[in-house]
């Protein structure tokens, strides 16, 4: 993830600056995804057609310098999206990928990277506003990049097999699920991004072919001592994920939350 510094402007459209931290610097990069608040700010009282449907024309550039040393604006992206006067008058995130942008810049790092995004209807009419960083602004709704790295750690190899499954899977043994997470469902709206995220999680039994592994706690459950159970399903190694969040005054946090997706699973 990476913060929002600062904004200027060029050929009179705001630009975002966005400081990349080392990590990402050091790292491979996977996906960057660029996310847009896009919002029609007309508050007349008139009637409208809810699903009236509008085509967005997104564009989004990175402002470098050239040759002479001024600045220039490169385009990277260019799309459209089609969403409904509802959609407009509520407000609504744009995704888009910027994924070479980030890893051009990566290569050759400067204190920040710029990016200019422009958003217009089909008419070219004026009103639609993607957020941007100053005191008055809604920080909540302020442009944000999601950055994920690959994993390029040279992993031991593992005694064990670890077992992935599906819900259609007829396995019976403890093995590793996929779950997705949505923070939204909980109404968790302290929450800025992620929004979602692939928690995982363990089931599944542990006969007695686990006993070589885990001998004392099976001959335990088998002396059924009270309040004594049997090797349980669970997770053995858990990551972490980054979140972007309020705290309790409102403030914008961006931090690394621990034990958030079960990599593997195993008896114990």
């Amino acid at each position: 993830m990476l913060h929002i510094m600062r904004h200027s402007v060029f050929k009179g459209l705001k630009v975002i600056d966005f400081r990349l931290s080392n990590k990402v610097l050091q790292n491979e990069l996977d996906e960057a995804v660029l996310n847009l608040h896009v919002q029609e700010l007309d508050n007349r009282n008139t009637t409208f057609d809810p699903e009236e449907l509008f085509t967005l024309n997104l564009q989004v550039s990175r402002v470098t310098r050239n040759s002479q040393g001024g600045k220039a604006s490169v385009l990277y992206s260019e799309n459209s999206v089609t969403m409904t006067r509802r959609d407009l008058k509520l407000g609504k995130w744009l995704k888009v990928n910027v994924t070479t942008m980030v890893e051009e810049f990566c290569r050759l790092p400067r204190e920040s990277l710029a990016i200019v995004a422009r958003v217009q209807d089909s008419s070219d009419r004026i009103g639609l506003v993607v957020p941007h960083p100053s005191s008055e602004s809604n920080h909540a709704l302020m442009p944000y990049i999601e950055v994920s790295l690959k994993d390029n750690t040279h992993k031991r190899t593992r005694r064990t097999v670890v077992m992935d499954c599906t819900e259609s899977t007829k396995e019976v043994r403890c093995c590793r699920y996929p779950l997705v997470v949505n923070f939204e469902e909980f109404g968790w709206d302290w929450i800025i991004a992620p929004k979602f995220y692939n928690a995982n999680y363990c089931s599944g039994e542990c006969p007695y072919s686990f006993l070589q592994k885990y001998p004392h706690t099976h001959l335990i459950h088998l002396s059924s001592p009270q309040g004594s159970v049997g090797p349980c399903c669970a997770p053995r190694r858990m990551t972490s994920i980054s979140m972007l969040y309020f705290d309790h005054n409102s403030n914008i946090i961006y931090g690394t939350i621990p034990g958030m997706v079960v990599e593997s699973c195993g008896c114990s």
